[in-house]
């Protein structure tokens, strides 16, 4: 009995892997843009890899809270953590300001408390229409956190059917806001067609701002977000276009679809390769293919392996043997 419990246990601890807790914030420090790469403080590409938090509202809302995120730089080994607060659907800022904000600020300070990169998801597809709500809100956020390094503003989510001139005459607004108040930290701008259109945003980028990156999405296994969509990604960043993968997810455009093993190896060897940070999408409990936890999984973090989605399962691994 004595041995049977000896290798369970190994097999256990082999499992779940060791916890960490690094802080990363100290390893990196400040983050900047130099020569179309995002460098840390000793001008070393970081390559941060995390998770992204699902819609403030809806069924993701539950884990925004500082147990899941201790949880998730402790037994997941993120560094980076994407917090996506909802603007348009009922519920979301554009209703309930306060609320947002306090729901998505907390989670924010409990991921500066544990040394982790947060991402401040501004997740609307049509930010151009919200400009003024869009430039008091991150203004707001440029005071609280100037001068916390770990922040990095994301502007725009993906961007729907809109001319590359219309989000950037967007930006342009948001970002002197935020400079205002931030002259340092990265700022991250949507690009067109969902954050796929890179390669038309490197043949006119924003000038005259230090620190400005741009987001590029994909799902490994849509159809449509194969070859000729990394093709595009390579032409940008072979123009010294700054590219941060906000968002990118196992399965396929709508969230849910085939999780396609080969091509999302494909996918993340490319992010690899080109050294790009990333986020995954999404930590919720939702039943859909790029969900991390099934239905019904705790709000409070410490998921046992039975809990986590084959997504889970796999960015878990992914993130636990390559974040050291």
């Amino acid at each position: 009995m004595k041995k049977i419990s000896f290798l369970s246990m190994c097999l256990f601890l082999y499992t779940i892997g060791f916890a960490q807790n690094i802080n990363w914030l100290q390893r990196n420090g400040a983050l900047k843009v130099v020569g179309g790469k995002i460098l840390n403080s000793k001008n070393i590409e970081p390559q941060l890899r995390g998770v992204s938090l699902s819609w403030s509202v809806w069924q993701g809302k539950k884990y925004y809270n500082e147990d899941v995120v201790n949880w998730l730089q402790s037994d997941f080994n993120i560094n980076l953590l994407r917090v996506s607060m909802a603007v348009q659907p009922d519920g979301g800022y554009l209703q309930n300001p306060v609320e947002q904000e306090e729901l998505i600020t907390k989670t924010i300070d409990a991921a500066i408390k544990k040394g982790l990169y947060v991402l401040i998801d501004w997740h609307d597809h049509n930010a151009h229409q919200h400009l003024n709500q869009s430039k008091n809100f991150f203004t707001k956020m440029a005071k609280k956190y100037s001068g916390k390094p770990n922040i990095i503003y994301e502007i725009f989510n993906e961007p729907e059917k809109i001319a590359w001139q219309t989000v950037k005459d967007y930006a342009i607004a948001v970002i002197k806001e935020i400079r205002k108040y931030d002259p340092k930290n990265i700022i991250v701008v949507g690009s067109s067609h969902w954050d796929q259109d890179v390669d038309l945003v490197a043949k006119d980028p924003i000038k005259g701002f230090d620190n400005i990156a741009y987001s590029f999405h994909f799902y490994a296994s849509e159809p449509s977000h194969q070859e000729l969509l990394m093709q595009r990604a390579e032409m940008a960043i072979a123009s010294k276009l700054p590219i941060f993968v906000t968002e990118w997810g196992v399965g396929e455009a709508n969230g849910d679809g085939k999780f396609d093993i080969d091509k999302t190896n494909r996918w993340f060897a490319w992010m690899e390769k080109n050294k790009l940070s990333s986020a995954n999408w999404n930590l919720t409990d939702k039943n859909e293919t790029t969900a991390i936890l099934k239905p019904g999984a705790a709000a409070e973090g410490k998921w046992s392996m039975d809990t986590l989605t084959p997504a889970g399962l796999y960015i878990r691994t992914q993130l636990k043997n390559l974040n050291k």
